[in-house]
C-alpha cells in the first residue's frame, strides 16, 4: 500500500535492486568501471603456481597492471600468465621480458616485474604473446636445494643439525670451565638470548659506526658495488652452477685422499726445520760466495787483455784447423772411424770366448800340466806338460821317415811268439786290423782303454769340468783292452766337422 501511495511499484523496486546487484558483483569481481578498455598481455612461463589472479605487474616498481588469469599453454605442460594493464601502462615491444619476484615481507607473494622492451623492436598489441625465453622464474629454497647432490645435502642436513644441537645442548662441566662466567650453564640459544641484554649498548655504537658511513657515502658506495656484485652473479648463473659442481668434485676428491693430505701436512714440519737449516747453512755461504764473486770480477777485468793476447796464436792455429790439415786428415779417418765401431762392436762378443778361454786354462788345462803320472818304475818324476813335450820329440824321431817328414810312427818289434792283434781302426776311413808279435805277453795298459771316443760337449764351458784324475782308476787298464774284429769306435759329434 505505501509503494502505491509513493508511486513505486514492487516490479520496479526489485528490478532497480537486481541492477544495483549486478553493478556490485561486476566491481567486485572486475574492479574496472563498465565500458573501460583493457590491454592483455599473455606470457608463456615454466610454472606460474608462484602467481595469483590479482598479483600486481609492475614496470620499474611501479604498478602498470595486474594479473587477470593463469593456466595451460596450448596443452602443454607450459603456463599462460594473463595480464591486465591500465591506461598508465607503458609501450611494450615485441622482446618485452618479465621475470616473478617475491614481494616485499609484508606484502607477501609474487609480483610480475615487467620490461617493456627497447623501442627498436616492433610494438606488442592487444592479445600479444611474451614467448617462453623472454620470462624467468624465481628460484625457490627448494629448487636451490634440488640443485646439489644428494651428499652434498645430507652434509647440510648434518650441519643444521650440528647448529640445532649447539643452540639446544647444555655444555659439559669441561666446557663450563672454558665460558664466560655469565653463560655458564647455559645453552646455545639462552646464551644468544643473555647477549641481547647488552644489545643496546653495542647498537648505540654500531649507530654512531651507520651515522658515520652515511655521512661519507660509503655504505651507498658498498650497497651500490654489491648489487654490482650480485648482478655479475646472476648474469654468471651457469657459471657459477658449474663452479659449484667443480667445487664440489674438488671436495670429494680431497676427502679421498684424506690420508694421503694427513701425511703431507704432517711431513711439512719437518720440512719446514730441514728448509729452516737449509736457508740458514746458505745464509752462512753467502759471504763466500761474495768473495768468490768480487774475486772473479777482479779477474774478468784481465779477461780482454787475456784475449788480445791470445788472438796471434788463434790465427795461426786458424790454417791448421783447416781442410788441407787437420781437417783432411779427419776425412781420412772417417772410414777408419767406421772400422773401428764394427771391431769395438764385434770385441764385445770375442772377449767373453776369451774370458771363457782364460777361465779353462786357470781352472782346468795349467793344473793339469801340472799333474805328475804314476807309472811304477817308469814314472819320471816330471810334470805332465814336461812329459808332453818329451813325448812330442820321441815322437818326432820314431816318426821320421827317409826323408826326415813322416807321419807315422815305426816301433821296432823284436819279435817272439806271442801274437798281437788290434781292433779295426778310423785311421784314414780305414777299418783294418793290425798285427804283430811280441817276446812277452802284455801285462797292462796306460791308460785304460775305453774302445770310445770322449764326448764332445761344446754348450758345457771348460772351465766348469773338473781336473782330470791322470792317476785314479781309469789309469791302468787290463793287457789287452781291444776286442779282435770290433767295430771302430764312432767319431764324436763335431758341428765344425763338413
Amino acid at each position: 500500500m505505501r509503494w502505491a501511495e509513493r508511486g513505486l511499484r514492487p516490479v520496479w523496486v526489485s528490478a532497480i535492486g537486481a541492477v544495483v546487484l549486478i553493478v556490485v558483483a561486476y566491481f567486485v569481481f572486475t574492479k574496472a568501471l563498465p565500458g573501460q578498455s583493457h590491454f592483455t598481455v599473455n606470457a608463456v612461463m615454466r610454472d606460474s603456481n608462484l602467481l595469483a589472479p590479482g598479483s600486481p605487474v609492475r614496470v620499474d616498481g611501479l604498478d602498470v597492471g595486474k594479473v587477470e588469469s593463469t593456466g595451460r599453454w596450448r596443452h602443454t605442460d607450459l603456463s599462460k600468465v594473463t595480464m591486465q594493464f591500465d591506461s598508465q601502462r607503458p609501450v611494450l615491444h615485441t622482446d618485452a621480458t618479465l621475470k616473478v619476484r617475491p614481494r616485499l615481507f609484508l606484502e607477501g607473494n609474487f609480483y610480475v616485474d615487467l620490461s617493456p622492451g627497447t623501442p627498436a623492436a616492433p610494438i606488442l598489441h592487444d592479445n600479444g604473446v611474451i614467448p617462453l625465453a623472454h620470462t624467468a622464474d624465481p628460484v625457490q629454497f627448494d629448487q636451490l636445494l634440488d640443485a646439489l647432490p644428494a651428499s652434498m645435502r645430507v652434509q647440510l642436513q648434518s650441519a643444521l643439525s650440528g647448529v640445532g644441537h649447539a643452540l639446544d645442548a647444555t655444555p659439559t662441566a669441561a666446557e663450563d670451565r672454558a665460558a664466560d662466567p655469565r653463560v655458564r650453564g647455559l645453552s646455545g640459544a639462552q646464551g644468544i638470548n643473555h647477549a641481547f641484554r647488552t644489545a643496546p649498548g653495542a647498537l648505540t655504537g654500531s649507530g654512531v659506526v651507520s651515522q658515520s658511513l652515511t655521512a661519507h657515502r660509503s655504505l651507498a658506495r658498498l650497497v651500490a658495488g654489491l648489487g654490482r656484485a650480485t648482478q655479475g652473479l646472476a648474469r654468471a648463473d651457469g657459471s657459477l652452477g658449474r663452479f659449484i659442481t667443480s667445487f664440489d668434485r674438488t671436495l670429494h676428491t680431497t676427502a679421498a685422499g684424506e690420508r694421503s693430505l694427513r701425511q703431507t701436512v704432517a711431513l711439512l714440519g719437518p720440512t719446514a726445520s730441514a728448509a729452516e737449516r737449509t736457508f740458514t747453512s746458505l745464509e752462512a755461504s753467502l759471504p763466500a760466495s761474495e768473495r768468490f764473486a768480487d774475486e772473479l770480477a777482479v779477474g774478468m777485468a784481465a779477461v780482454p787483455a787475456t784475449v788480445t793476447a791470445a788472438m796471434p796464436w788463434l790465427r795461426q792455429a786458424e790454417p791448421l784447423l783447416t781442410h788441407s790439415e787437420l781437417g783432411g786428415l779427419l776425412s781420412e779417418l772417417a772410414p777408419a772411424s767406421g772400422s773401428l765401431a764394427e771391431l769395438t762392436h764385434d770385441t764385445t762378443k770375442f772377449l767373453p770366448q776369451i774370458d771363457l778361454f782364460d777361465r779353462c786354462m786357470n781352472k782346468v788345462f795349467i793344473p793339469t800340466g801340472y799333474l805328475k803320472l804314476k807309472d811304477g818304475a817308469n814314472s819320471t818324476g816330471l810334470p805332465n806338460y814336461q812329459e808332453f813335450f818329451s813325448a812330442m820329440v820321441a815322437q818326432a824321431a820314431e816318426g821320421q821317415a827317409s826323408d826326415g817328414n813322416g807321419n807315422l810312427l815305426t816301433i821296432g818289434a823284436t819279435g817272439g811268439s806271442h801274437e798281437v792283434e788290434s781292433g779295426q781302426t778310423n785311421f784314414y776311413g780305414s777299418t783294418d786290423v793290425g798285427f804283430g808279435t811280441l817276446a812277452a805277453s802284455p801285462e797292462d795298459t796306460h791308460p785304460r782303454y775305453p774302445n770310445k771316443v770322449p764326448p764332445l760337449q761344446r754348450a758345457v764351458a771348460c772351465y766348469t769340468q773338473s781336473i782330470p784324475d791322470v792317476n785314479g782308476p781309469d789309469s791302468v787298464g787290463p793287457a789287452d783292452g781291444s776286442r779282435p774284429d770290433a767295430r771302430p769306435p764312432a767319431l764324436p759329434a763335431d758341428p765344425t766337422r763338413k
